[in-house]
């Protein structure tokens, strides 16, 4: 029996499903929204450290979380540590996910590439930051699905997060869909 016409057809199978999840990954972009301009010049040094997430657009890597914070930490080799942390309401317990950031070019420009699953990167791109202090920041991904409104302390003042939930809209996000973040708790 000549399994030979079998074999080449599984290989060719085998071959354009490789393809095609080549091709899937490839479409995973972790490039800005188009129009949306990653924050220049941009001082890692500076924005390291913990930031409080004062909102953002729901997803369920943190649906249910009150209390997020994310800490930055440059390493040796170029890439950034990311520890996002937050308070599950249903489960009562405190939640860790840590991960790694790399530039996706010029460490002078906000713009990211995190993971949290080995090989599989997400944009994360620093659109609009208080240049003076790094006191505020807001982050996009790679759509306009995703919006993340970050600060150093727990609250911000109110001529600052009307001053960026404005440019939120102007950039056409959806910022009445925003989920603004409890931040109660102590770290535990």
């Amino acid at each position: 029996m000549n399994h030979l016409p079998l074999l080449c057809h599984a290989r060719r199978l085998w071959a354009g499903l490789l393809l095609l999840s080549l091709l899937g990954l490839a479409g995973c972009s972790t490039a800005p929204p188009a129009g949306l301009n990653p924050v220049t010049p941009f001082d890692l040094t500076r924005y390291e450290g913990k930031w409080y997430e004062l909102a953002r657009l729901d997803h369920s890597f943190e649906r249910g979380l009150s209390d997020v914070s994310a800490t930055y930490r440059g390493q040796a080799d170029g890439s950034v540590e990311v520890i996002n942390r937050g308070y599950d309401l249903e489960r009562k317990d405190w939640r860790q996910a840590v991960g790694r950031a790399l530039f996706t070019g010029n460490a002078n420009r906000a713009s990211l590439k995190v993971s949290f699953f080995g090989p599989f990167y997400g944009g994360y791109h620093v659109v609009e930051l208080d240049r003076q202090d790094y006191a505020w920041a807001m982050v996009v991904g790679p759509s306009r699905d995703y919006l993340w409104i970050l600060a150093r302390e727990k609250q911000l003042p109110a001529d600052v997060r009307e001053r960026l939930l404005g440019q939120a809209r102007r950039l056409g996000f959806d910022v009445d869909a925003l989920i603004w973040v409890e931040q109660t708790r102590q770290d535990g």
